[in-house]
């Protein structure tokens, strides 16, 4: 990921209602959700969620697809694995060992071990 992407991205989840749809669409994977039940989940009014939901798509973290009558938004996933990756690629110097609870943070579904926030 290049600098500006990663830039674009962060500035799209530096909001409160965007980072918690985006969290929200993160859970949802892979089926989605239609933008007005994500406005319905987090009390935000429908054209505002729009807004908020093209900046999300602007910046690359979310994508829609038209089904019927509805437009179902989903999280790019592999867009927030390059976010990440891009925040950390120079991890502890690249001490495997300082790096190992942070990667082991990074694999919540690994069990039903719930990972301390």
């Amino acid at each position: 990921m290049e600098q500006v992407n990663a830039i674009l991205a962060l500035a799209a989840l530096a909001q409160s209602t965007r980072l918690e749809t985006f969290r929200l669409l993160v859970r949802h994977e892979p089926d989605g959700l239609p933008a007005g039940d994500i406005a319905r989940a987090l009390a935000v009014p429908h054209n505002t969620m729009s807004t908020h939901l093209n900046i999300l798509a602007r910046a690359g973290l979310v994508s829609s697809e038209r089904r019927s009558r509805l437009i179902v938004y989903r999280a790019d996933v592999s867009r927030l694995r390059d976010l990440t990756l891009f925040l950390v690629q120079d991890c502890c110097g690249g001490n495997a060992d300082l790096c190992a609870p942070l990667v082991e943070a990074l694999n919540p579904c690994r069990s039903s071990e719930k990972v301390a926030p």
